[in-house]
């Protein structure tokens, strides 16, 4: 079999609409070839979904479109043009160390982008040499399968090669190549490039692209524009929801960070949140905490924001009366944003009905959880299956009378307990990716070459609900720390 038949046979099917787009928001170019790739992790179940064959991928051939030295049939690489603010501040961007091969199309008909991160420097590299280490995309493939099995919307990691090279941070560090899976790379960014520096011809070209994309059962409504922002805002509003409810920190929430499709991109300086705290911050360039995990919220709402003002030209001819449409749409975000919250919060709390005074029981638990620094996951874990811990939480007074209070609610619903035991069993997951385990297995599998401690925390992390003994290891807190964790962008 030749190289060009295996890579044909690796099922590779691509379509390139991207590409379709005004030459605006793109550069075509291939990769940047690397001396000698090696296959470090590749995830099979996702290969499948997609069409692809495993032991193909496995192979010098599929290892070689996983490091860019050979590109699949039917793929055009192209880097991607966006703006963005970041920490509040509007610049220029576009991928400057990725490359999207294409879009494939599975086997159902779905559509999604195959894109190298790490693949080499681009138009839009500002100055950087277009790699990535081998721990940053170890730590997004971690955390973005994490996620997945959370039920949170998010792109996806289907493979990581190292390159045979070194990349230079603060030492040299194993070069790598992660392999992503996305709905699409559209971002708020794109569509702020567009106004930007684009004719209005060419947002509106990349707004009907979004819409045929993404939402085509809205695209031949009277306004098609405001309805690409509303279904953006809904999006966002239960992503987001879904971020708190799991005690999930992006870390940098920059425009060019936020998806249109509503997945979660970019798991840069990322982590989950031990100890309930709104103000935790563990991204190292956040110094103010403007992203700080209860700012996140408000984060969207300003990021959909901007989004709305690209759109303005779309929304009327009036600028007036096309501010005044995107002001009334931006101002159901957090309407939007809050009832799925406090619905997923209700959840956790195995609370079915609905009562106007939940929230006050929410909000309660909430505080007391702050003052004794109790640690949001294990805490609702307790709750659901009724074992409180030797813990100060619950050894507290406000605790005692907290839950005589939600012992009253649960007892004004009609269903029985058995059902709320049920719906908490789905809502509170007994792991998360602790950010201990995480830099445990970063550390073995980068500094020792040991990807067996990677590979046993994601196997407990496939099945966060399934609340087996197998994961109760996986749920202990980490050591006690002086120094508070430290998360890095790792570009």
């Amino acid at each position: 079999m030749t190289e060009r038949q295996a890579i044909i046979e690796t099922g590779w099917n691509f379509d390139n609409s991207y590409a379709g787009l005004p030459k605006v928001f793109f550069s075509n170019l291939n990769p940047s070839p690397v001396p000698s790739p090696r296959l470090i992790i590749l995830n099979h179940s996702l290969s499948e979904s997609l069409g692809l064959k495993v032991q193909t991928l496995q192979s010098k051939e599929g290892i070689d479109v996983f490091s860019g030295n050979q590109i699949p049939e039917g793929a055009l690489p192209l880097a991607q043009a966006y703006a963005g603010h970041q920490f509040g501040h509007f610049t220029m961007l576009g991928d400057g160390r990725a490359l999207l091969l294409g879009e494939q199309i599975t086997p159902l008909g779905k559509r999604v982008d195959i894109q190298l991160k790490g693949s080499g420097r681009t138009p839009y590299s500002r100055g950087g040499d277009g790699r990535a280490s081998l721990g940053p995309m170890l730590r997004e493939y971690i955390i973005s399968e994490a996620m997945n099995a959370l039920g949170i919307p998010t792109t996806r990691s289907l493979a990581v090669v190292t390159t045979g090279e070194s990349v230079i941070r603060e030492t040299h560090l194993p070069g790598a190549i992660l392999t992503r899976v996305a709905a699409s790379h559209l971002r708020v960014g794109t569509f702020q490039y567009a106004a930007k520096w684009g004719t209005v011809d060419e947002l509106q070209a990349l707004a009907d692209y979004t819409l045929k994309r993404h939402f085509p059962e809205v695209e031949a409504g009277e306004n098609r524009y405001l309805s690409l922002l509303q279904e953006v805002i809904k999006a966002q509003a239960e992503l987001i929801a879904k971020w708190q409810l799991v005690g999930f920190i992006h870390g940098v929430m920059n425009t060019d960070n936020m998806t249109i499709s509503g997945e979660t991109i970019d798991y840069g300086p990322c982590a989950f949140m031990d100890a309930y705290d709104p103000a935790t911050v563990f991204s190292s360039i956040d110094h103010q905490g403007r992203y700080a995990y209860g700012n996140q919220p408000k984060i969207a709402g300003w990021n959909l924001a901007r989004f709305a003002e690209t759109l303005l030209p779309l929304l009327h001819n009036d600028q007036e009366q096309a501010v005044k449409i995107a002001e009334d749409e931006i101002s159901n975000f957090s309407k939007l944003y809050h009832h799925n919250w406090l619905k997923g919060m209700r959840g956790k709390l195995g609370i079915i009905n609905e009562e106007q005074q939940d929230e006050a029981l929410i909000d309660g638990l909430l505080s007391i959880m702050k003052e004794y620094n109790a640690d949001y996951t294990n805490t609702f874990r307790a709750l659901t299956f009724d074992t409180m811990e030797d813990t100060s939480l619950f050894k507290s007074a406000e605790f005692s009378q907290w839950q005589q209070l939600w012992q009253s609610r649960l007892s004004r619903q009609q269903e029985p307990k058995v059902s709320s035991h049920r719906l908490m069993l789905t809502s509170n997951p007994a792991i998360i990716p602790r950010n201990h385990r995480v830099e445990e297995a970063l550390e073995a599998a980068v500094q020792e070459g040991d990807l067996s401690v990677m590979d046993r925390l994601l196997e407990v992390l496939k099945s966060p609900y399934a609340h087996s003994q197998q994961q109760v290891e996986y749920c202990q807190l980490p050591p006690t720390s002086t120094r508070p964790y430290r998360t890095f962008c790792g570009t």
